[in-house]
């Protein structure tokens, strides 16, 4: 996909006047993270390791899911404090997709660590330039239906980060999800926006599901935190000392000539972790995390059924991405299907519903939308079968 011209001139608009539209008074501008990892598996077979989900466009519009993260974050930072952490794979890519962010911030990762350490070695960076900054990490692949809340759900973390709390915008549940990991939360406090947290709960069966939403003390995890880089580098040395030492050493050396080969040499040798497990679960516990409860039409884009149920569809419940490709789809007598052309093929259905219907130029996928989460199986099974070409 070309890079989108207007992105440039609409993120350096960006003023502290235009900010105080959103929080009502002047503010500190963060640092934005983009962690930019993963290859969508249950997105297969158009999400693929070389080229994964984020730099799809499955937004509704022309826009990628990594364009739009950009976008949405104009009205909270610059393109100069926006920085993406993704892999060698995927740098060009990247920078095709985002010409409006200098060369030096994006952030090259040798090898898939998880997230741990790709956001840890952003916040050093981070650090060296700005050791007082407020960061915020953000996914890459993340829909959000109203702008303008989640900036001023964003906002309000960012006041809490300015107190020293490691802040997470939490998910106001909709339903009883069991795909997500939950916030369990202490009492709301008269006048506070932020909730503490008093614990991470991992994904749970469908009846505990259903008592957290029932509770009024959950939120959804949707890995979304905002604190200051000391802060936090304190906690991940507190937690993590050896992640701690080596994302330090490999941010000394940032932007130097040294920079490859430190970076070659320790990278390598670091935790492969979650940010989660890594310092937010164990800070928790100490009292030192909080979060903002959201409602702002949160969705990460986890498989084909999610996008039939966030994205427009016809009148007869179908979702097609991709309308502009010729020859395009033909649907009779179908509904609710999720049809995705991408091989120049026609894509015809007759007589069918609740189906996904994926044409890639080297793989099609056919199956039910309540099968979408199994999809990720058949990219295991592939790899098991050694056909690594497919994946």
């Amino acid at each position: 996909m070309e890079p989108r011209p207007f992105l440039i001139l609409h993120a350096l608009r960006v003023t502290r006047a235009t900010l105080g539209r959103y929080v009502g008074h002047d503010v500190r501008m963060l640092y934005a993270v983009i962690p930019a990892g993963g290859s969508g598996t249950r997105l297969w077979p158009l999400s693929r390791a070389g080229h994964p989900k984020f730099l799809h466009p499955l937004t509704g519009t022309s826009a990628s899911l990594l364009q739009a993260t950009v976008e949405r974050l104009a009205p909270l930072t610059t393109p100069d404090r926006t920085l993406v952490v993704t892999g060698a794979a995927h740098v060009a890519a990247v920078a095709r997709q985002l010409t409006v962010l200098p060369e030096e911030n994006i952030l090259v990762e040798p090898s898939p660590r998880d997230s741990c350490a790709a956001i840890a070695l952003a916040a050093a960076v981070i650090a060296t330039r700005d050791p007082n900054a407020v960061m915020g990490s953000f996914a890459a692949d993340h829909l959000i239906r109203d702008t303008d809340s989640w900036v001023c759900t964003v906002q309000e973390a960012v006041r809490g980060a300015e107190q020293g709390l490691l802040m997470t915008v939490g998910i106001t549940p909709t339903r009883a999800e069991t795909g997500y990991g939950y916030l369990e939360t202490g009492d709301p406090t008269e006048g506070v926006p932020w909730r503490q947290v008093a614990e991470f709960k991992e994904k749970p069966a469908a009846e505990v599901a259903e008592a957290y939403v029932r509770s009024g003390r959950h939120l959804w995890n949707a890995s979304m935190f905002v604190w200051r880089v000391d802060v936090f580098l304190a906690e991940l040395a507190r937690q993590q000392p050896a992640l701690h030492a080596g994302v330090a050493a490999i941010a000394a050396a940032w932007g130097t000539p040294e920079q490859d080969d430190v970076l070659g040499a320790i990278w390598p040798t670091l935790p492969k972790i979650s940010v989660d497990y890594a310092v937010m679960e164990g800070a928790a516990t100490a009292g030192r995390v909080a979060t903002v409860p959201g409602d702002f039409g949160w969705n990460d884009v986890g498989d084909f059924h999610t996008l039939g149920d966030v994205l427009p569809t016809d009148d007869a419940g179908n979702v097609v991405l991709g309308t502009e490709a010729k020859p395009g789809v033909l649907l009779r007598d179908s509904s609710n299907l999720v049809v995705v052309p991408q091989s120049g093929r026609l894509v015809a259905v007759l007589g069918l519903r609740d189906l996904i219907v994926v044409d890639t130029p080297d793989a099609v996928l056919v199956c039910p939308r309540d099968r979408a989460q199994d999809v990720k199986t058949l990219v295991d099974e592939l790899k098991e079968r050694g056909e690594e070409g497919y994946v």
